[in-house]
């Protein structure tokens, strides 16, 4: 599977993610309470949505949520995981093309995806689906890499075990460097919220499967990856658990017509 494959790079890894990534917290819908005005009556187009993560905050909320995912495994994972909401609409689609009809949401959200996204196909997209005064909020769930010797031990796990984890890091960096060109000419917010999972080991190894780039079981480097992962649960555990820090950082604003050429 190549870096480019971004719309299947989960495929093979759905039920490590549903079971070991964290959620998102509820902050995230307070702040947007505060800030833009949501209410429980705003429509949300959820893209990228995976698993049903994000769009799980704002269900709690009252929000009927467009779920759009373009990989099959990622969106049947979603419809069981929400299947209790009646007000969770499934889709096939992509950011570039999610299908919605014309001025049909109040809120456009991406958690973990947007890095994967064609900015300006998708911002062009984010546009036409949005109501007059709609909001685009994006979303990650940032590992704090370097905030403890156990998060700095598996950071260096990944770089010596990992070997699509440095191009992942690069276009991770990319989308950071260019989150303002998806609001230009319009202000962007950005808050931020720390958070934290408590992992036994078959957490922290399923933490680390569910990453796309993580080495799965046919490939050399994996067998070395869980051994060491294995040393560096054994150093730090504290009573068979460790904690495993996050920043989950959100960007938010509203989105004028701009063109790009």
């Amino acid at each position: 599977m190549s870096i480019g494959d971004s719309t299947q790079r989960f495929s093979s890894r759905v039920a490590d993610y549903v079971r070991y990534r964290p959620g998102y917290p509820p902050e995230i819908v307070q702040t947007l309470k505060s800030d833009c005005a949501l209410t429980a009556a705003s429509v949300i187009a959820d893209v990228g949505s995976g698993t049903g993560f994000l769009a799980r905050v704002f269900l709690e909320n009252g929000n009927r949520v467009y779920g759009i995912e373009p990989n099959k495994e990622m969106r049947e994972a979603g419809e069981q995981l929400l299947k209790g909401w009646p007000e969770y609409i499934s889709v096939s689609g992509t950011a570039e093309a999610t299908t919605l009809a014309a001025e049909n949401v109040d809120f456009v959200t991406a958690g973990q995806a947007a890095h994967w996204f064609h900015r300006e196909h998708a911002r062009r997209e984010f546009l036409r689906i949005l109501r007059p005064g709609g909001w685009l909020v994006l979303v990650w769930n940032d590992r704090a890499t370097d905030s403890t010797p156990l998060l700095r031990a598996y950071e260096q796990l990944l770089q010596s075990h990992c070997p699509d984890y440095p191009e992942v890091r690069r276009i991770d960096a990319r989308a950071a460097s260019g989150i303002e060109r998806f609001f230009s000419p319009a202000p962007m917010r950005k808050k931020t919220f720390p958070s934290y999972q408590v992992l036994d080991y078959e957490g922290l190894k399923g933490r680390l499967l569910s990453s796309s780039y993580a080495p799965q079981e046919r490939h050399p480097n994996h067998l070395p990856m869980i051994s060491e992962l294995r040393a560096i649960f054994a150093q730090y555990q504290v009573d068979g658990r460790v904690i495993f820090g996050y920043e989950t950082r959100m960007y938010y604003g509203k989105l004028r017509t701009v063109s790009f050429f």
